[in-house]
């Protein structure tokens, strides 16, 4: 078995593939970093003649903070969409069927969604401040259905939260939410800052999944991908979400920042609320236990102290 990560050198990717080594899978990473660009199909279609995948893991993705995808949101939506129509073209003329596992942002769920919901992930608008990579990880299920009906090239498709975790950027306006918070606390601790800016108001509540966490599952659905409930997307939930104050405050617990918070109110703080719906992960994962919160946190505070300076 020949496990193939797009994007394995990035956040995500790099967190899969060191699960999937660590179990004993072989892999192969392909992203800018080796010299491969997913948006280009002759260079597609080379990658995947040469390694000859049996499963793919796309964690590629152009994307970054909400003040970033709605900067660059031109771009954003043509780099993802041509990294899509790649991925997937380039496995015709490669004349290949692998597994594609296809982990979708849940920035896809509608902006008027509350709690989410697996059979209502496209009942209605996206949230305009994600309208630029959410429209793309709708575009990349439709893809893959087209795909799957005409050149039975099967798909899984995995609604994951925000992620979190070691590996990412220390770019506050790359990193995702999390992670640029624990990356701004560490700088402000080791620099003696007087005052910490985060961005928004801090009311905004999102769930989070720690990354080696999805790694784990991902190579779970490998093992088996015939299990049942696999067939439609598929929430990886918790049902457990926390506001971004919350998270400011458990996140200081581990330092010793004495300076003043100052929420900027001039950037966005987007949806409301992003909670994910768990009754159906938990019929297919009934024995998976995510990593506690608190670890994963003190995991993401050393990574970045390590790091440091950045």
């Amino acid at each position: 078995m020949k496990v193939l990560i797009l994007g394995g050198d990035g956040f995500v990717g790099t967190n899969v593939k060191n699960v999937l080594v660590d179990q004993g899978f072989q892999c192969f990473t392909a992203s800018r970093k080796t010299g491969v660009d997913l948006r280009n199909l002759e260079e597609v279609i080379s990658l995947y003649k040469k390694i000859r995948p049996t499963v793919i893991v796309n964690c590629a993705a152009h994307v970054g903070s909400l003040n970033y995808v709605t900067q660059h949101a031109a771009d954003v939506v043509l780099d993802n969409t041509k990294m899509i129509l790649a991925i997937y073209e380039g496995l015709v003329f490669a004349e290949l069927k692998p597994l594609i596992i296809n982990p979708i942002a849940n920035c896809a769920y509608p902006a008027k969604a509350d709690t989410f919901i697996e059979d209502n992930w496209w009942d209605g608008h996206l949230h305009r401040s994600v309208l630029s990579y959410g429209s793309t990880r709708r575009t990349l299920w439709t893809v893959s259905e087209c795909f799957n009906m005409q050149y039975q090239i099967r798909t899984i498709s995995l609604l994951v939260p925000n992620m979190y975790g070691e590996h990412d950027s220390a770019d506050p306006n790359k990193a995702h939410a999390l992670n640029a918070l624990i990356s701004k606390f560490v700088k402000a601790e080791k620099t003696d800052q007087k005052q910490l800016e985060i961005w928004g108001s801090g009311v905004a509540i999102r769930e989070w999944l720690y990354a080696k966490d999805f790694g784990r599952i991902v190579a779970e659905i490998i093992k088996d991908p015939y299990m049942i409930g696999l067939e439609e997307p598929l929430n990886i939930a918790q049902n457990f979400g926390l506001s971004v104050k919350e998270l400011v405050r458990l996140i200081q617990k581990s330092f010793k920042f004495t300076g003043d918070i100052y929420w900027n109110l001039n950037m966005p703080d987007g949806a409301p609320k992003k909670v994910m719906d768990d009754r159906k992960f938990r019929k297919v994962f009934p024995g998976f236990q995510f990593t506690d919160f608190e670890i994963g946190i003190q995991n993401s505070i050393s990574y970045y102290n390590e790091l440091y300076p950045y």
